[in-house]
């Protein structure tokens, strides 16, 4: 008999064989994993996965943190133009990284894909730790930036796909938000490791990147009990074990359950995705998403890699902070990013994606530019521009979380990780890569004035952003992945 879930068809017969690629399925999986309460696999899935967001914005903090330590350092001698092109490498390996490891997951699978990424950021961010010169930094730095954007693809992918729909969009964004978990240990970490006449000078540094490493090998061994997405499996002929895995995760689930969505009929998939499939769903079935999800990355990165990357050298050279106190005043904008997120995302599944969009760039692009201001007319000391950016960016987290929930759920499941590395290699190469490079020559030139005109550019594409979800936002709250975008499998 066949799992109440499935009923399998093709032209010969009622029922398939595993990995029969001529079946047509009907099938509840997708219908019941939405269906379930919270439980303790759901908190295993974002401990689990979630890092990814942690890794990141430990990776992130001591590249920022460090930056003085390594412009003063006896191996590297670092100039401050060097550091922003290290951050540059770092996001490029993170753009080629996501759309070549994004591809692999579809392909694949999530779970395979999320432990090879994995092991590229603990391999070379090991490396980093030991870089003898400027060279060797930067190289290692772009791997480093390849594991993680790789990360991005198969994580989002197996979140979304993993999540029931009604605790998708706060789910989504606490776990975005988990970056400033890992900003604020490594601006503790940081703070601790670079304390004057602590540790040798080019020893600290190395030992700071060494946390990252470390953390991602447990990680590691946290991964081996998670299952591959049943909504994977289905489109790869694998129905049988879809259904083992749902039944499973609804055995270690308990409580009341939301009604059961309809059923849906697929058409097992007789060849890998590729990059023809994207097109087609991207400028054929949603052109409009297509612009929203570019858009919103587009502005969300620019903002946040030209801020952070470079915020350690504006403590440095405007406000004398030392190196060492650097972590200090990144620990309170940390934790108004991880707030941000966390507080703000459960109104993206009740008042609504849309609404919530546009409200957080657009209060984020109004405060940036604000604060731009201030930082031109001398009116802020390192205090202040610290609680100004940790207001800022309170909104701008939230923001910038939402924009990854948009292009992760908008387009169909089997592009779902490929649509994600390219709007993740897109707002990062177009918005993000050069924004380290440019701050990092604002920032030498000593003028307040050039690099308020950098915060201003921001602010201007925050609020761009803003008008742009309000127009073509998605109504995709409590909504299955199946109805917010049919799959290309799918058969009436």
């Amino acid at each position: 008999m066949m799992p109440r879930s499935l009923v399998a068809y093709n032209v010969k017969s009622r029922t398939s064989e595993p990995g029969d690629m001529s079946a047509i399925i009907e099938t509840r999986i997708p219908a019941r994993l939405d269906a379930l309460p919270w439980g303790r696999f759901h908190t295993l899935v974002v401990v689990a996965l979630g890092i990814t967001w942690i890794l990141d914005g430990l990776e992130v903090t001591l590249a920022g943190a460090v930056a003085p330590a390594l412009t003063k350092s006896p191996a590297l001698h670092l100039t401050v133009g060097q550091v922003g092109l290290a951050a540059s490498a770092y996001l490029v390996g993170a753009v080629l990284g996501a759309l070549g490891f994004g591809w692999l997951t579809d392909l694949l699978g999530r779970k395979r894909l999320f432990f090879i990424t994995l092991g590229v950021y603990v391999a070379a961010t090991a490396a980093t730790a030991a870089a003898p010169d400027f060279a060797f930094y930067a190289l290692f730095r772009f791997l480093t930036g390849a594991g993680i954007g790789g990360e991005y693809a198969a994580i989002n992918s197996a979140i979304q796909e993993l999540i029931p729909a009604r605790y998708r969009g706060r789910t989504d964004l606490a776990i975005n938000g988990s970056f400033w978990v890992g900003a604020a240990f490594g601006a503790l970490g940081s703070s601790v490791l670079l304390a004057p006449g602590l540790l040798p000078p080019d020893l600290g540094w190395r030992m700071a990147f060494g946390i990252g490493s470390v953390l991602g090998l447990g990680v590691l061994l946290l991964r081996r009990f998670l299952p591959e997405s049943p909504r994977w499996l289905l489109l790869h002929g694998r129905a049988e074990e879809a259904e083992r895995i749902t039944a499973a995760i609804e055995q270690r689930v308990h409580g009341a359950r939301a009604p059961e969505g309809p059923p849906i009929r697929l058409r097992m998939r007789g060849r890998p995705t590729n990059f023809v499939d994207l097109g087609v769903s991207l400028f054929r079935r949603y052109p409009r998403r297509a612009i929203l999800g570019l858009v919103l990355m587009i502005a969300q990165a620019f903002c946040y890699n030209a801020i952070f990357f470079t915020y350690a050298l504006v403590l440095d050279r405007f406000y004398g902070v030392p190196s060492n106190l650097v972590g200090v005043y990144l620990l309170p904008f940390a934790v108004s990013n991880f707030l941000g997120a966390a507080l703000l995302g459960p109104l993206f599944d009740t008042w609504g994606r849309r609404p919530m969009i546009a409200s957080t760039y657009a209060i984020a692009g109004a405060l940036l530019a604000l604060t731009a201001l201030l930082f031109m007319q001398g009116l802020l000391g390192p205090v202040t521009q610290t609680i100004m950016w940790s207001v800022v960016f309170f909104f701008a987290s939230a923001a910038a979380s939402s924009a990854y929930l948009t292009v992760s759920e908008s387009f169909p499941v089997e592009v779902r990780a490929l649509a994600i590395a390219l709007f993740y290699a897109l707002g990062t190469g177009i918005g993000g890569v050069g924004a380290p490079w440019l701050f990092g020559m604002l920032i030498g030139t000593g003028s307040p004035a050039a690099i308020a005109g950098g915060y201003m550019l921001g602010a201007v594409l925050m609020l761009i952003a803003a008008g742009v979800a309000l127009k073509l936002g998605v109504a995709a709250e409590r909504r299955s992945l199946e109805d917010v975008a049919r799959p290309l499998s799918a058969v009436d």
